[in-house]
């Protein structure tokens, strides 16, 4: 059972079908632009998406939302601090403020950034830095159907290939995202992220941590790595920052709260130069575009989510939504994880050719049949084509992300979600496919307008 009881509830947005398919015309069969109040079982994303605990609440309560120096900032200090041992850490509002920071002052034109896979924000944000952005995802994170536990591992042959090869000097750092969101939500192992660590340094490389979802990482490690069994999430967690040279953090995600991140780092000198940078462009270094009251709910959240009965109850809902979902007769990426379940729109949908985005497809419908939003992980997300819409590049796999945030929806919710994908299953060959009218450059998936097509 879930180990906390309800306080305060919101009523759901119940649509018809009719109105939802008004909808989508609306904002050109692009998820990202319905209204919430049209969407009923919301899973686009579990970041800033969680429910706050009542401990979190009364902590923000206390926010000091003095300018600089505020007490609220060394209670955050003291909680970061205490779980990654980084000495120099600085407040961004979200992940990807945290990594413009760091990528802006790490990176130069012309490098090269290596990762086990770079989600969409990070991938943007080595770009827009000029350099490029490789994923280097281990052999198993290929099959989708396998059981290896650690798929969200980076492949050493190849990053030794990398850092010993003739462009080893333009490699400027390693981003290891724990769990691999990009690779479908999978853990990485700690015997990995050891000798990922080793190798970085043997050459000179900083290794940087994406640790949006450290502690469901942690969870994991525990259940399936056998040197780790009788380690707790929290020893496990402290164990991996200390590996790193750095992070970055999406708090939205593992601290639980609607807004927040931050930067960890060991060197002093670049924490000066990004701390320059934050000033100019976040807010003062004990703030960083945060009220005190962010602050002091990060820090509570932090220490709420290595709780193993919280983490044992969000493995536990994961594994229910993945018994309906099969039970429906629809594949997933395996194992399930933490805070995704990755459907496999691909193999549903093999009428629809992948630059027809099989999985933004099989999004529309849920959204239609519903009233449940996802997102998309295939070749909208990934692909590229010329200006007559042939393909040029597809994704690996079409894929469908469903997202669960934390602490918001229970089994039943779920079991709506279950049913209405069967009733897609039954119907699987008149979902139709989709052609983008306009795009953005960059991130097209986030403002990309479509029109449905009837054939390939």
């Amino acid at each position: 059972m879930e180990p906390y009881r309800i306080k305060v509830v919101e009523p759901l947005a119940l649509t018809t079908r009719e109105q939802r398919e008004e909808a989508l015309k609306r904002v050109d069969y692009n998820l990202f632009d319905l209204r919430a109040d049209e969407v009923t079982i919301d899973l686009l994303s579990d970041s800033g998406t969680g429910a706050i605990s009542a401990a979190q609440l009364a902590a923000g309560m206390e926010g000091d939302e003095s300018y600089a120096g505020s007490r609220s900032f060394y209670r955050f200090h003291q909680t970061v601090t205490e779980l990654t041992g980084f000495p120099h850490i600085l407040p961004a509002h979200q992940g990807r403020a945290a990594e413009r920071i760091l990528f802006s002052t790490l990176l130069e034109p012309g490098g090269i950034v290596l990762a086990n896979t770079h989600f969409d924000t990070t991938r943007a944000n080595v770009e827009l830095s000029g350099c490029q952005a490789h994923d280097l995802p281990c052999p198993e994170a290929k099959d989708l159907d396998s059981e290896q536990p650690f798929k969200g591992n980076i492949d050493l042959d190849a990053l030794r290939t990398w850092l010993e090869g003739p462009d080893a000097s333009r490699v400027r750092v390693v981003v290891m995202t724990i769990t691999n969101n990009g690779g479908g939500g999978q853990p990485v192992s700690m015997e990995n992220l050891k000798a990922t660590a080793a190798l970085c340094r043997r050459h000179g490389v900083p290794m940087i941590l994406d640790a949006a979802r450290f502690a469901e990482n942690a969870w994991l490690v525990t259940r399936h790595e056998a040197a780790y069994a009788g380690h707790t999430p929290r020893q496990v967690a402290e164990e991996a920052f200390r590996l790193a040279d750095g992070c970055v953090m999406s708090a939205k995600k593992d601290a639980i709260v609607h807004i927040g991140g931050f930067i960890g780092l060991n060197d002093p000198v670049l924490a000066e130069k990004c701390e320059r940078l934050l000033i100019a462009t976040e807010g003062f270094a004990t703030y960083g575009g945060l009220a005190g009251r962010d602050l002091d709910m990060m820090a509570v959240g932090l220490l709420e989510v290595t709780e193993p009965s919280y983490l044992a109850e969000r493995a536990e809902v994961a594994t229910h939504l993945a018994g309906r979902v099969r039970a429906a007769g629809v594949d997933i990426l395996e194992p399930p994880g933490l805070h995704a379940l990755y459907l496999n729109a691909g193999r549903l949908l093999p009428h629809i050719p992948p630059h027809n985005y099989p999985g933004h497809a099989l999004a529309c419908r849920l959204y239609l049949e519903g009233g449940i939003r996802s997102a998309e992980l295939g070749s909208l997300y990934l692909g590229e084509e010329d200006e007559d819409g042939n393909p040029i590049k597809s994704a690996p796999y079409e894929l469908v992300r469903l997202a669960l945030p934390r602490r918001v929806y229970t089994r039943s919710h779920y079991d709506h979600v279950g049913r209405t994908l069967e009733k897609i299953a039954k119907d699987a060959g008149s979902v139709h496919g989709f052609r983008i009218v306009e795009q953005s450059p960059i991130l097209r998936h986030f403002r990309a307008k479509l029109r449905p097509v009837t054939t390939g």
